[in-house]
């Protein structure tokens, strides 16, 4: 089996009395794709920064291919690209100028810091706006722009904070493209974002977040698979939700119920075996409380919030 590209072990960041990061512990490897995934405040780009050298925890340990990171931050900085949040856009810097730049702050010169330049404008579809002003950029030219200097230096450890955030949904799936190109490259990839849906069709493994700890990680089944001790339903009601889901809070074969938008209640059947099941749908239709009942496994977001709701 191969070493991990990224070992983070018992990782700890606290602002004051947050602790935004408290004892973290998880491995990358190469090639992997992963999706950090938690609430605000989680401690989701507290750890990106530290991941990235940007910031230095108070204690535990971050190793790049075996280097030391925190005591040699130099030695993996280059092999490391970084993708915030947010650009912060430079007036009178036309595009290609801002990417020059930091090719400059690489120590690229020469032809091969044009030659740099091009390829990383080329790759992200943005070479024809090499003389626009990046203040005058939409959010997906920004982004792509954002991606462009992330690459500078071909790095072999992507880290992405948001990086569908405020895009359209043709934006959306353009830039989706570009990170499967990365993937096909063998890139190792950690993206964060809100968009759950999104990062299940570019990730092959998720970490959920939240106050600061990692609460569970594995692959979209794993977690799916692992979060389901019964069998999920989707129930259409009778009239008004309210008697529903006062029955299901008082039955022992039900758990979690949770109005969706459409009407429907999304409720666990803890039923052990299938004539179980069926007798308890059969007493809510007894009750005349639904008049429709569909079997599904929940999605990423589902797992998500409930495992959330488990954990607190």
């Amino acid at each position: 089996m191969s070493e991990p590209i990224l070992k983070v072990t018992d990782l700890v960041r606290h602002f004051s009395a947050v602790k935004a990061v408290d004892g973290i512990s998880f491995e990358l490897k190469a090639g992997q794709s992963v999706g950090l995934i938690g609430a605000n405040g989680s401690g989701k780009t507290t750890t990106m920064r530290l991941l990235t050298t940007l910031d230095l925890p108070d204690s535990g340990s971050i190793e790049f291919e075996g280097i030391d990171a925190l005591a040699y931050p130099e030695k993996v900085r280059a092999r490391i690209g970084w993708m915030p949040d947010e650009l912060v856009p430079v007036e009178h810097t036309t595009v290609s100028d801002y990417i020059d730049f930091f090719a400059r702050a690489y120590g690229l010169t020469g032809s091969k810091r044009v030659a740099e330049v091009k390829r990383v404008l080329v790759f992200c579809g943005i070479e024809e706006l090499s003389k626009r002003y990046i203040n005058k950029l939409s959010k997906g030219q920004t982004q792509r722009l954002s991606l462009a200097r992330t690459l500078i230096g071909n790095p072999d450890f992507l880290v992405m904070d948001e990086p569908a955030a405020g895009l359209d949904p043709q934006a959306r799936l353009e830039f989706k493209q570009l990170v499967r190109a990365l993937q096909q490259q063998g890139k190792t990839l950690l993206i964060s974002s809100h968009i759950l849906s999104e990062l299940a069709e570019m990730c092959d493994s998720m970490i959920f977040m939240d106050k600061g700890h990692v609460i569970r990680r594995g692959s979209q089944e794993e977690l799916v698979a692992g979060d389901e001790p019964g069998t999920l339903y989707s129930l259409r009601c009778v009239g008004d939700s309210a008697p529903l889901l006062a029955y299901l809070a008082m039955s022992k074969d039900w758990r979690g119920a949770v109005c969706q938008a459409d009407g429907s209640v999304l409720v666990t059947c803890l039923a052990p075996d299938d004539e179980a099941r069926a007798g308890a749908l059969r007493a809510l239709c007894a009750e005349n409380l639904i008049w429709e009942a569909s079997c599904r496994r929940r999605n990423l977001e589902e797992t998500f919030v409930n495992i959330l709701q488990e954990q607190r």
